[in-house]
């Protein structure tokens, strides 16, 4: 029963957090500066009639609650908004997006997690070695070097001595001419944004991995393991590295959560048509309804993530109270 009402409350409080961040995604993306339909419309020829045709088109002429209204009961019956750049509904471009985005992202986040778990238990183990002190190193400074920094030094190195493709899905218009030759240009333009991707989201679980290690192994529990006569494998695999897993869920809930949406960064120096280059050329556009629609995918995949890692982390933790 009294799990029962812990995962109630952080529902509710789910649908609370979700409320109030459609409220700030509505607004904030109205604080931008600049008007959408002078951006998109730059015909000189245009005259005031047909560009206040336009604002009532695109319901700006009304005001900034009644927007908020219409765009609250919009979302509930599943209309998210017609593009002001593409010119059609949000619902039929994001799909396409999501898909492609999750093509790249969640195999880079898996082999992300599962070098950092690995890298992360022996750095945490070997404390104090040179094994901890390189993986460190290295973790540290993958963990802060930009993305798009990254990014270029590969397209550099490619377009000099790889010859690996540089950006897109696809080599457009080419014949694959079978799903092998399909798949085998997919994989070859995924090289590059994923190991960009793999590599700066590597450092961060390495690095959460290697702390909470040291924080179980500091444990009284682990001394008594070790003074029982127990292997050190048999510490490592019963008691140090279930524990210490603990803090990873939260961080492994977030990458996953965030997937969806791919990388903003990563997509738009390789020209990946996922939704973070989406988001990118919306930004630009002054594309309410698609930015609109993007920030409110990246919160409920978020928020479903963080919903999902609270209940595990009921289930696996006894220390959680559920009162």
């Amino acid at each position: 029963m009294a799990y029962r009402s812990y995962v109630m409350r952080k529902f509710f409080g789910l649908l609370l957090t979700l409320f109030i961040v459609t409220l700030v995604n509505f607004i904030l993306f109205r604080l931008l500066p600049g008007d959408p339909i002078m951006i998109l419309f730059r015909d000189p020829r245009l005259t005031p009639e047909q560009i206040d045709y336009l604002y009532h088109k695109f319901g700006l002429d009304k005001p900034l609650i009644e927007q908020f209204f219409i765009y609250l009961w919009n979302l509930f019956r599943g209309e998210w908004g017609i593009s002001f750049a593409y010119k059609k509904p949000v619902m039929e471009i994001l799909p396409g997006r999501i898909l492609n985005s999750l093509i790249l992202v969640v195999p880079a986040t898996i082999l992300s997690i599962l070098l950092g778990v690995v890298t992360g238990v022996v750095a945490a183990w070997k404390r104090g070695s040179l094994a901890d002190a390189a993986i460190s190193t290295i973790s540290l400074g993958l963990y802060s070097l930009p993305t798009f920094w990254l990014g270029g030094i590969f397209i550099f190195f490619s377009i000099n001595y790889w010859r690996l493709p540089v950006g897109g899905m696809f080599n457009y218009g080419l014949d694959h001419g079978g799903l092998f030759s399909y798949l085998g240009d997919l994989s070859s333009h995924m090289i590059l944004p994923l190991v960009t991707l793999t590599l700066v989201s590597y450092g961060s679980f390495t690095l959460t991995v290697r702390g909470a290690m040291l924080d179980v192994m500091a444990e009284d529990y682990i001394r008594t393991a070790v003074a029982k006569g127990l292997t050190s494998w048999g510490v490592l695999r019963r008691h140090a590295l279930p524990n210490a897993m603990l803090p990873t869920v939260s961080l492994t809930a977030v990458s996953l959560g965030t997937a969806v949406t791919g990388s903003v960064l990563t997509e738009t120096v390789f020209n990946w048509p996922g939704v973070g280059r989406l988001i990118f050329d919306a930004i630009s556009n002054r594309d309410y309804p698609l930015l609109q629609a993007s920030f409110l995918i990246i919160t409920i995949s978020v928020l479903l993530a963080n919903f999902l890692a609270d209940i595990v982390y009921g289930l696996l933790d006894p220390r959680v109270k559920y009162k």
